[in-house]
């Protein structure tokens, strides 16, 4: 519309050589509606026409009187033509320069091409607007809040463009099943990738304790304030919702409070900034950090639901109103949580899974982090000899505190080795609290005066334990901030908290007048409240396994939008909706630290009798514990197979278990396993738990089916399954982020027992150079019987070399390729290897880009074929001529029961070349045409064909 208008104008603001000066009091006259609905501020417009004497005060009085902004915008429009051309043009200026305030008409501007005359540059434009003056405020107090990512110590400092790293964010459906990468962060905010519900407004953020939720916030609070982030967000308030915590049960703010006195405060005219926002909440991102660190003794069953701007209520519940929608409808929010937590449906608009570093994420990381080539090449090389190690570095927090020690210990003695390879969770805590305490030590010229890990630890005895009370403290009430009184009341020094365990954070409420802390990360807290329970000699046989039990509640969950403790009060004193990561954490660490290898550091801390019996505790507890577990899980007999399905909460038990590093206790667990199929799908493994896994799982005696479909395994995961492989004759890895490497690995170690049947690859990261591994494998293993491994990065070049290895093979029986891209010269290879092939009866070269002359190929191969059963062509290219090769095909091959070819391009042409072929052919069940060309009119001429399905 404004292109038109534009053109009928027949005016140009940008004059050429020679041509009269442009009309800008015409200017202003047609696009006079424009103007009165995109302006929103006239107080700048005001001030600046008084400020350049174009407007007087009686002129700006008349203007006032009017009671409607657009009224006000036609008076001043009116006033500005009156007064000629030098006046409507500075009101243009005004406009261009004021760009925050006036940003709507910024396409209008460019539209028009204005470009100011000589003389109106020299006229001085001031932004008295106070809504782009805050936004501007926001900007630069975000912008230097987000500056730096705080280190172990609170003086130590690291820019966050130094040390920020992409890792593997996903979005989701409701059932976690995968809807796509995200690669830029704007793709979050795009409705045409991973929408799973239009009337929800938040995106919904998980992952693992260390996953990067917190560090991703800030690196987009960051892009905002630098205006590198285009998602029309004018304004970004951000909170941690463990903060909320800090409220007393009777506060009560209102939701302009909860904006300002908690982010950034207006320093003009408050009421105006915030009715801006009520008028445009579109225009506002929320960001909720930590949905699950929520704690409060606070009742809401109660009060209704909020709806009232203006109203003063719980601080809870202006968020809970916010999240629903109830305020600030339309406005942009993402909250983050751990996995686990339990989150209304109707209030989220996408979800988004964080999975941590991928192999190639975490190499960009530590060349960010170790500056030095020689270094970085060593520390590289160190993590490739260190599976393990790898596998802990997948996750960024382990990582940047593994990156973080050998940094230190390198400055300390000019070379340090990461840990060997049985390094587990606790030994990387241990190695960091070392690091804290060595910190304090003062440094000598010669760099020897760090004690042993055993000594520093004797010499900071006390300390320790009164870090581990407070931790202790607050973990039984799920208490993640710390009042001044609470630290004094342990004992924790002033030279205690300047060792970096925790750290000063913004008071709300109550608390703003003195200092409130929280631990560097929530796993930190479960380190110190484990570390607690070991050397406090009065924690009996109930405190110490308190946080087990917390874990094991099997109370059925009610569905609700919160998962706070004042549901408690509703719910008959349940709180199913309790993230227990933490507690799995506590729990965690207590197995590690109460491990035999560490006895030797604790004799100097706690008796050796006390930690004799805890750990004698411990053992007993785990065994029983494992035995009960697995008389709940489901179980199903299958062919040659007796398998167990666990769930996420056994992750966790395998981890404690990897944690004691006890052979004995590995064995026990494997023999009451009872099963020879475990079947681990959808637990939210990652990497490192392979370690805990084949801690077990090599313990079997005889073969074994292991399922890790739709996990975050990775080649680092793979790596760790080595003790395994010579057990495995059904290993399941779909849905995994495998690459080449990966499948490198699996080719070496499986073509070495030559046990394999089943190898499931689905939907992972393979190219053509690890289908040729999995040829290789299919050529040299002869007991392999299935291959799935659609969904990947295989062209013509890797299906080429499957196919020759399937002709060359006497077992295969199924073949999934679904959703490559083999093309018509893979199709070809296919078909020569269905050619008299003895034994694959289920092949699958759906949705592969293959046109007529691969199907073709395929149904002339096809009439020399007596075992194939099932085909699957789906979401192909193929047509009427294609269709009529098949046709020949049926006439001839006896053997197919079921043909797929949903989706491609046959018409009714081609349907009834198959329709008249089925009169020479009984055996097949079912030709299946849906989505093709064919009408519903055109289906109704093979109705009395019934194996002939159009719809």
């Amino acid at each position: 519309m404004e292109g038109q208008l534009c053109a009928n104008l027949e005016i140009s603001v940008e004059k050429p050589p020679g041509a009269s000066p442009p009309s800008f009091i015409a200017l202003l006259k047609v696009y006079r509606e424009l103007l009165v609905s995109r302006i929103r501020n006239t107080q700048c417009l005001i001030d600046n026409l008084i400020k350049n004497d174009y407007f007087s005060t009686e002129d700006a009085e008349i203007v006032i009187q009017f009671p409607t902004q657009a009224d006000k915008v036609r008076k001043i429009l009116d006033l500005v033509q009156s007064k000629g051309e030098e006046v409507s043009e500075y009101f243009i200026h005004v406009l261009q320069k004021v760009t925050d305030a006036y940003y709507e008409l910024q396409p209008w501007l460019d539209e028009i091409g204005y470009k100011p005359s000589e003389n109106i540059c020299s006229k001085p434009v001031v932004n008295t607007d106070p809504v782009s003056r805050y936004c501007q405020k926001l900007r630069y107090e975000l912008g230097r809040d987000s500056k730096f990512v705080m280190s172990y110590a609170q003086r130590e400092e690291m820019l966050l463009e130094e040390i920020y790293s992409d890792n593997i964010m996903e979005l989701v459906s409701f059932t976690n099943e995968s809807l796509g990468k995200v690669c830029q962060l704007e793709a979050l905010f795009d409705d045409a990738v991973g929408l799973i519900n239009e009337d929800g407004e938040t995106i919904y953020v998980f992952g693992d304790a260390g996953i990067g939720k917190s560090i991703l916030l800030q690196k987009i609070q960051s892009l905002w304030a630098r205006k590198e982030l285009e998602i029309g967000a004018k304004f970004f308030f951000r909170f941690r919702c463990r903060m909320f915590s800090c409220f007393k049960e009777d506060e009560a703010i209102c939701l302009k409070d909860l904006l300002f006195k908690y982010n950034c405060y207006p320093d003009q005219d408050p009421a105006e900034v915030f009715h801006h926002i009520l008028q445009f909440p579109h225009t506002v991102l929320f960001t909720f950090d930590g949905f699950d660190e929520i704690y409060s003794n606070f009742d809401l069953s109660s009060v209704p639901e909020m709806c009232s701007p203006n109203e003063p209520i719980h601080p809870l519940v202006l968020l809970v109103s916010l999240l629903r929608g109830k305020l600030l409808k339309g406005s942009k929010k993402i909250l983050t949580a751990r996995t686990g937590t339990e989150i209304q449906r109707n209030i989220i608009r996408k979800k988004v899974l964080l999975r941590g570093f991928s192999s190639n994420n975490l190499k960009e990381y530590t060349a960010t982090f170790f500056k030095d080539e020689g270094q970085r090449t060593l520390v590289l090389n160190q993590l490739e000899a260190n599976p393990n190690l790898c596998s802990l570095c997948s996750v960024p927090l382990f990582c940047w505190i593994i990156f973080k020690c050998y940094e230190h210990f390198h400055s300390m003695f000019d070379s340090h080795e990461l840990p060997d390879c049985s390094v587990t969770l606790t030994d990387v805590f241990l190695l960091m609290i070392e690091v804290h305490l060595n910190r304090s030590l003062k440094t000598s010229l010669l760099k020897n005066n760090t004690r042993s890990q055993a000594e520093m630890f004797k010499s900071r005895k006390e300390t320790l334990l009164a870090l581990g009370k407070m931790a202790y403290k607050g973990m039984e009430n799920s208490f993640f901030i710390f009042e001044q009184e609470e630290v004094s009341s342990v004992n924790i020094s002033e030279g205690d908290l300047q060792l970096g365990f925790l750290r000063t954070v913004k008071g709300y409420s109550g608390c703003d007048n003195q200092c409130t802390y929280e631990f560097l990360h929530l796993t930190l807290q479960s380190f110190f409240t484990a570390l607690f329970l070991v050397m406090e000699e009065k924690v009996g046989a109930k405190d110490l396994l308190q946080f087990f039990n917390e874990c094991s509640s099997t109370e059925t969950a009610q569905p609700t939008c919160l998962r706070i403790p004042w549901l408690k009060k509703q719910l008959a004193g349940k709180d199913p909706f309790r993230n227990k990561e933490h507690f799995h954490f506590t729990n965690l660490f207590l197995c590690g630290l109460l491990s035999r290898s560490k006895q030797k550091l604790f004799r100097h801390l706690v008796l050796p009798a006390v930690i004799k019996k805890k750990r004698k505790t411990l053992i007993t507890y785990l065994g029983e514990s494992m035995k009960s577990h697995l008389k709940g899980v489901t179980r199903s007999r299958l062919p040659n197979y007796n398998q167990v399905q666990v769930q996420p909460n056994f992750v966790w038990m395998l981890r404690c278990l990897y944690e004691t590093q006890s052979e004995k206790v590995g064995k026990l667990a494997a023999k009451r396993m009872h099963a020879n199929y475990i079947k681990l799908t959808y637990c939210n493994a990652y990497s490192a738990d392979c370690s805990a896994i084949s801690f077990v799982v090599h313990h079997f005696q005889k073969r074994l089916a292991l399922d890790l479909d739709n996990n975050n395994i990775n080649d680092y995961g793979v790596k760790q399954l080595l003790p395994c492989f010579s057990k495995l004759a059904v290993i399941r890895l779909s849905v995994n982020q495998v690459t080449d490497h990966g499948v490198k690995i699996l080719y070496e170690e499986l073509s070495k027992y030559q046990i394999v049947t089943f190898l499931g690859l689905y939907n992972n990261q393979i190219t053509d150079v690890g289908a040729k591994y999995v040829a290789k494998l299919i050529e040299e293993c002869s007991s392999l019987e299935y291959v799935k491994i659609g969904a990947n990065k295989i062209t013509s070049e890797g299906g080429k070399c499957l196919a020759q290895a399937i002709q060359k093979s006497k077992t295969m029986f199924e073949i999934g390729m679904w959703g490559n891209q083999v093309g018509d010269e893979g199709a070809k290879a296919f078909a020569e290897a269905l050619r008299n092939h003895p034994t694959l009866t289920n092949v699958s070269l759906a949705f592969n880009g293959i046109t007529t002359e691969g199907g073709k190929s395929i149904a002339e191969a096809m009439q020399h074929n007596n075992s194939v059963k099932i085909f699957w062509l789906t979401k192909n290219e193929l047509d009427d001529e294609a269709a009529m090769s098949f046709a020949e095909m049926l006439k001839v091959n006896k053997k197919l029961v079921h043909l797929w070819l949903i989706q491609n391009q046959i018409t009714a042409k081609g349907v009834k070349y198959l329709s008249e072929a089925l009169k020479e052919n009984t055996a097949i069940k079912e030709v299946c045409l849906n989505g093709n060309l064919i009408s519903q009119e055109e289906a109704k001429a093979f109705e009395n064909e019934e194996r002939i399905i159009c719809f």
